[in-house]
């Protein structure tokens, strides 16, 4: 891996990470899901007018198009949607923790429903990063965490591993630009009948929300996701992935930083704990794709 494949790696998991703040910030001044699908519409007219401007086409295969509406319902209409609404009684480094289980819930489901082949290493690393996140839930839920908001996240994880799993082996065709932009679009739609029946517009105007509304379009929304295709394209999905370890130390130091959330020496077992699982994780599969190879 060169320096400038790392440098996108720890970019995209800055971003990655940082949206949660912002997404509480958001959260807890407006209407979640209103916010949301608003700005998948800006987000994914941006995308969809600069893919167009650079040449790419939206007429996608059948195979491209089920997978673009399959991840723009599970991972921006779902995880996020969920995720937002979990916000306004949820703390942002919670939320991020419950998420970084994603590598090691798309990992178990690889070895039991799809039959990969998980080395020692690997099995340790999901044993340990559960065991992780098992550690933190505890001893938040007893501090006096909202056990639905702790509900909602979990099934916006499990529906973004889904998410995650459906793209596997789905080429862009050269059009990634237009797949994210579509795919934020399908989101934005997925969304909006369920913000005009269930929320009232209330808003909480500020700079503050301003400032976290404009940086969750342009930067976790549009930069992030363009990053990670960048970086697969350059060193592969699997090596990419190993860059997800970072997402626990990071979701929750930009929390306490940005939000002033207060952290547990249980936390910071915890999410050490995790990350090292993730990373085993994703080293066991770098190992076993290597010797696959001829």
């Amino acid at each position: 891996m060169d320096l400038r494949a790392a440098g996108m790696g720890l970019a995209f998991a800055v971003m990655w990470s940082s949206a949660f703040s912002a997404g509480r910030i958001i959260s807890t001044a407006a209407p979640p899901l209103t916010a949301l699908s608003i700005r998948f519409f800006i987000a994914g007219a941006i995308g969809v007018a600069l893919a167009r401007a650079l040449g790419q086409s939206w007429r996608l295969t059948p195979a491209q198009w089920r997978a673009t509406v399959v991840f723009g319902v599970c991972q921006n209409a779902l995880y996020l949607g969920l995720y937002w609404v979990a916000f306004q009684t949820l703390e942002a480094s919670l939320a991020a923790i419950i998420a970084s289980t994603m590598p090691l819930l798309v990992a178990l489901a690889g070895w039991l429903v799809l039959g990969e082949r998980l080395a020692p290493l690997g099995v340790a690393g999901l044993l340990a990063g559960f065991a992780g996140v098992a550690l933190i839930m505890g001893a938040r839920v007893q501090g006096g965490a909202d056990p639905f908001g702790v509900t909602l996240c979990v099934i916006g994880v499990l529906a973004l591993a889904v998410a995650t799993l459906t793209m596997r082996g789905v080429s862009s065709g050269g059009n990634f630009l237009m797949v994210v932009g579509l795919q934020m679009v399908v989101g934005a739609v997925a969304l909006l009948p369920f913000a005009l029946a269930l929320e009232e517009i209330a808003v909480d105007w500020s700079w503050r929300l301003g400032l976290a509304y404009l940086y969750t379009i342009l930067v976790p929304g549009l930069a992030a996701t363009l990053v990670w295709f960048l970086l697969v394209h350059r060193i592969g999905a699997v090596k990419a992935a190993t860059f997800h370890f970072l997402n626990p130390f990071l979701g929750v130091a930009i929390a306490a930083a940005l939000l002033g959330e207060r952290l547990g020496p249980l936390d910071l077992v915890g999410v050490t704990v995790i990350a090292f699982g993730i990373l085993a994780v994703q080293l066991s599969k770098q190992r076993t794709v290597a010797r696959a190879r001829p």
